[in-house]
């Protein structure tokens, strides 16, 4: 935005714009007229930033719609490696037929034929495909196919756009982060391969509540949240340790009774009346052999030796106990308290590092805790790079395991490479965000003089409990609230 010369008008001091803080952003801000002037005015257009979000989200996630075309037209219903090798593959429209919605079967309750008796998803994602059936037009199969796809397309940019603003708003003086969440390459492609996008809307609208001070809210959702996908219960863990480094043990408490209870609202019914059907999920995950996009997968395929599956599940819970044991331990000895995305972001992306599968769209997860623990676009950037390689790698990769003798598409030897470069991206970010817990003062949310702007009850608390030594006073809410005056192209100390 530029500057205006003729009538000096003051300026927002409440957001903070981050064409001043980060390089990237400001050199990506010359397409729209550059970066923001010394006396730009934040607030005298309607188009608000968190407007701005949300329509740039609305508009990635039409043009991510438009990246499925090819499939959308053909590829999904002539053969299985066209939608490989146009990277366009959904689960969505295979699964109308496969798990008996175009047979208006219902789910957990009625069996399907072949192998999978019961549908494998958590039950509030169940739900979510069954109302989505019950949109879906009448017609041909292929037509019926089409359309489901098109009707989950349009729920699921709800939650996208729900995604963004509520990223936008959990940072009060950070709305702009959210356009990492917008902008996002590997959020538009993966939106519309599965229904991860419910489960990740929940969470940030819970994280959104948990600044706002709203912990019953905050639980309820993530209760809702962790019935539509297993990951979101893990950001608990995190909340405890802070909670109980803050003494804040009333706040917590209200925030698991809430997961519980909203947890227990939703699969209770489908617990007693289909018990079969409801367990499948928990079954189908114990089960479940050693899948792409994991490190495990590299050895089996490196060593040509096979593993026993619980073996693997035994390994991987072990692993990712030490992780959260780890997190846990910095999160009691750091220097200054951590902010909860920080901790969050560690123990979900430690999952999916541990975890014996990794599907595409799982970058879903951590998309909206990375732009609140490390609102950074270099950094962003590349981890979003490696995430787009692993995307393609694993649709050609596919599209080379369907195409017999024609080998058409990523060798093994490729795809184990694009599924290191995804590792590595991951571990890259976590290793930034260990340093700014470790550093405070390179943590570029703090280096305004915020503590925790996420943080809700945890913002400013005092410290009751340190492992090691004795609790440091916070610095004064009022002094974090002012934060240093900072011109454009003058990086603030630990912004980088």
């Amino acid at each position: 935005m530029p500057s205006a010369e003729e009538t000096p008008v003051h300026q927002d001091r409440s957001v903070v714009p981050p064409t001043r803080r980060d390089e990237i952003a400001a050199a990506g801000s010359e397409l729209i007229g550059g970066p923001a002037g010394r006396w730009a005015w934040f607030g005298s257009s309607r188009l608000t930033p968190v407007r701005v979000v949300a329509l740039v989200a609305i508009g990635m996630f039409a043009l991510g719609m438009a990246q499925k075309m090819p499939c959308y037209d053909w590829a999904w219903f002539r053969g299985a490696s066209s939608q490989y090798t146009h990277a366009c593959y959904s689960d969505i429209p295979h699964l109308f037929l496969g798990r008996g919605f175009a047979d208006n079967l219902v789910p957990y309750f009625d069996q399907l034929n072949g192998d999978m008796k019961y549908l494998e998803y958590p039950v509030l994602t169940g739900v979510f495909m069954e109302v989505a059936s019950w949109l879906t037009p009448g017609g041909s199969t292929q037509y019926r196919e089409q359309m489901y796809w098109m009707v989950n397309a349009g729920l699921l940019m709800i939650c996208a756009v729900v995604v963004a603003v509520c990223v936008a708003r959990t940072h009060r003086r950070r709305p702009w982060d959210a356009l990492l969440v917008a902008l996002a390459p590997a959020f538009a492609l993966t939106a519309t391969i599965n229904w991860d996008l419910l489960a990740v809307a929940l969470t940030a609208a819970a994280m959104l509540m948990w600044s706002r001070g709203r912990a019953l809210a905050f639980g309820i959702l993530i209760g809702l949240a962790t019935a539509a996908k297993l990951y979101p219960v893990l950001l608990l863990g995190p909340l405890l340790v802070l909670c109980w480094r803050a003494g804040k043990y009333r706040e917590y408490g209200a925030a698991l009774l809430g997961a519980a209870g909203a947890w227990l609202v939703v699969n209770l019914p489908v617990m007693l009346l289909a018990p079969e059907g409801w367990k499948k999920f928990y079954t189908f995950s114990r089960e479940r052999q050693i899948d792409f996009g994991s490190f495990w997968l590299i050895i089996t395929q490196r060593t040509g030796e096979s593993m026993d599956v619980d073996t693997v599940n035994n390994i991987a819970m072990l692993l990712m106990l030490l992780a959260c044991v780890g997190i846990g331990a910095l999160a009691l000895t750091a220097p200054r308290r951590p902010r909860f995305a920080q901790l969050a972001f560690l123990v979900v992306a430690a999952f999916i590092l541990t975890n014996k599968v990794y599907s595409p769209q799982y970058v879903l997860w951590l998309v909206p805790l990375a732009a609140l623990a490390r609102p950074r676009w270099r950094d962003f950037l590349i981890w979003q790079a490696c995430e787009i390689s692993y995307y393609l790698g694993i649709w050609m990769y596919l599209a080379y395991t369907t195409s017999g003798d024609a080998h058409k598409g990523l060798p093994p030897e490729g795809y184990q490479l694009t599924v290191a470069l995804h590792l590595l991206g991951t571990l890259y970010l976590c290793a930034l965000v260990v340093r700014d817990i470790l550093m405070p003062e390179r943590d570029g949310v703090r280096s305004d003089g915020s503590d925790d702007p996420s943080g809700g009850v945890l913002d400013g608390a005092e410290d009751v409990f340190v492992l090691g030594r004795a609790p440091r006073p916070t610095r004064p809410v009022a002094q974090a609230l002012e934060g240093p005056r900072v011109e454009w192209g003058v990086q603030p100390p630990g912004a980088a």
